[in-house]
């Protein structure tokens, strides 16, 4: 793929992310029915049309978009889901200047501003299963494939796959935070929503971006 992420590639890899999450919206259901109301694939659709729409009326470079894109998920009703998705994609414009393209350090500052405004809204650590148990390993093994010099597609890959592995893990763990905590151990064997989302949204981004290959 090209060298840097232009504002088209970027707008690719959100509309990766809307289809991946309409793909799957009724998997997230299920698996928020176990400990939650289940509304989280629908809260997560109504999300991604605010990603689709603000992606279809952006006109500015890629600062612009990721705002937009941040502001439009921080409006759309569903608990905590648009202050947590909104304030990766608000983070992620809050690192940028007017660059016209991301090349991968870029896009690893980026993603690690996007992680840090998240993390700055929920008490919520690594293990606790949440969305940060895909998100964290996500953005770790996107950062470290840049330092090692990795090309973009490589980056979006081994986060991709990070987020998966970090979302098949949270079957395993105790629900801490949400209405699934409530249930305590029967949480248990069932993955986590929130996270499964992440893995979702990442495989979006590194499908949408390879597009441009």
């Amino acid at each position: 793929m090209a060298e840097r992420i232009t504002v088209e590639i970027m707008a690719d890899m959100l509309r990766g992310a809307v289809s991946e999450i309409r793909e799957n919206h009724e998997l997230l259901g299920r698996l928020d029915s176990v400990g939650g109301d289940g509304d989280h694939g629908t809260t997560m659709v109504r999300a991604m049309g605010a990603v689709e729409k603000a992606v279809g009326a952006a006109g500015g470079g890629l600062k612009a978009l990721l705002y937009d894109v941040g502001w439009a998920v921080l409006g759309a009703d569903g608990g905590s889901t648009g202050p947590l998705f909104g304030m990766l994609f608000m983070g992620m414009s809050d690192a940028l200047g007017e660059e016209e393209g991301l090349d991968p350090a870029l896009l690893a500052a980026a993603f690690r501003s996007g992680l840090a405004s998240v993390r700055a809204q929920t008490k919520a650590q690594p293990g606790d299963k949440t969305m940060i148990d895909a998100l964290v390993p996500a953005v770790e093994a996107l950062c470290a494939a840049a330092e090692s010099g990795a090309e973009l597609s490589k980056m979006l890959r081994l986060a991709a796959e990070a987020a998966r592995a970090g979302a098949e893990a949270t079957s395993a763990l105790q629900a801490r935070f949400g209405r699934a905590r409530n249930i305590k151990e029967q949480s248990i064997g069932t993955q986590d929503p929130g996270a499964t989302s992440v893995s979702l949204i990442f495989k979006g981004f590194h499908k949408g971006a390879e597009q441009h290959a």
